[in-house]
């Protein structure tokens, strides 16, 4: 699986000059992030949105780049044991590009 982009946190304290506990734990989560697949990106990130609580979605929108309906996609998914995920494929029946009709010429 190829590594994404290490996304680099928007919040106030990590956009500061000054040193802030909290900048290395940031770096921390979005290297985590980068070696996910999608679908555990966003189970992780609901996890932590849910334990900060009010306010979670948007601090860990800034913090990862993931979109707040994602992150709340994943906190539904949780709220649902992942009843509607498959177990042995990332993506959803049906999800993803369709595939390319190959031309033939007669």
């Amino acid at each position: 699986m190829p590594i994404s982009k290490l996304h680099v946190c928007q919040c106030a304290n990590c956009q500061s000059s000054g040193e802030h506990p909290d900048k290395k734990l940031h770096l921390q989560m979005n290297l985590l992030l980068s070696r996910l697949d999608e679908q555990q990106r966003r189970w992780y990130v609901a996890v932590e949105s849910n334990r900060i609580g009010y306010g979670g979605i948007r601090l860990l929108s800034e913090i990862t780049g993931l979109d707040e309906k994602t992150i709340q996609r994943g906190q539904e998914e949780l709220e649902q044991k992942f009843v509607d995920r498959p177990i042995d494929q990332i993506r959803s029946e049906g999800g993803g590009r369709q595939p390319v009709e190959k031309k033939t010429q007669k």
